[in-house]
């Protein structure tokens, strides 16, 4: 007895993997977090003075404390990273990215996002393969270290961001007094 099976058709193809794809995803749940909109979060603040000041307060609030500025092709958004090194084995990266418009009114307002990003030093095996074709084999071959990120989230903390716009209207009422 001899079975024939008539020959799939694309559409038959698309319904298969259609299915394997289904499947594939049973079992697993994703946990995907909801973001909110809301008015009262700690990334602006209103300072007060106009806004090519506020923007280069901005600015020299970042270098004053070490952040180094990134050269972007926007002038109005300004970045400023900064490493900071708790222990040997741990190196922990700021990233902070402001901007500011001006109100008109003589008030401008700064909107600011930080990033800390948390990498640590872990041991990284390596391995060798030898062989041709079907038959191969893999060796270990040494370790190395290497910084692996363990931690990226954005900074929540409204001191930290507050602290942020107090310098920035340190420099920009500073400002405001040179060109009285």
């Amino acid at each position: 007895m001899r079975l024939e099976f008539a020959p799939l058709t694309s559409m038959a193809y698309l319904c298969l993997l259609g299915l394997s794809v289904a499947l594939g995803g049973c079992g697993k749940r994703e946990t995907v977090r909801h973001e909110s909109f809301q008015s009262d979060t700690p990334f602006s603040a209103k300072v007060s003075g106009r806004g090519e000041a506020v923007c280069w307060s901005v600015k020299r609030a970042l270098l004053t404390q070490g952040y180094m500025l990134d050269r972007g092709g926007e002038g109005l958004i300004m970045t400023g990273t900064k490493d900071l090194q708790p222990d040997d084995e741990t190196n922990v990266a700021l990233r902070l990215q402001a901007t500011c418009v001006d109100n008109r009114d003589g008030t401008s307002t700064v909107f600011a996002s930080a990033t800390r990003e948390t990498s640590k030093m872990q041991t990284v095996a390596h391995s060798t393969t030898y062989g041709a074709s079907i038959a191969t084999i893999s060796l270990p071959s040494g370790t190395d270290k290497a910084l692996r990120v363990q931690r990226r989230e954005t900074i929540q903390d409204p001191k930290f961001y507050r602290s942020f716009y107090a310098l920035v209207q340190s420099y920009a009422s500073e400002e405001a007094g040179r060109t009285k």
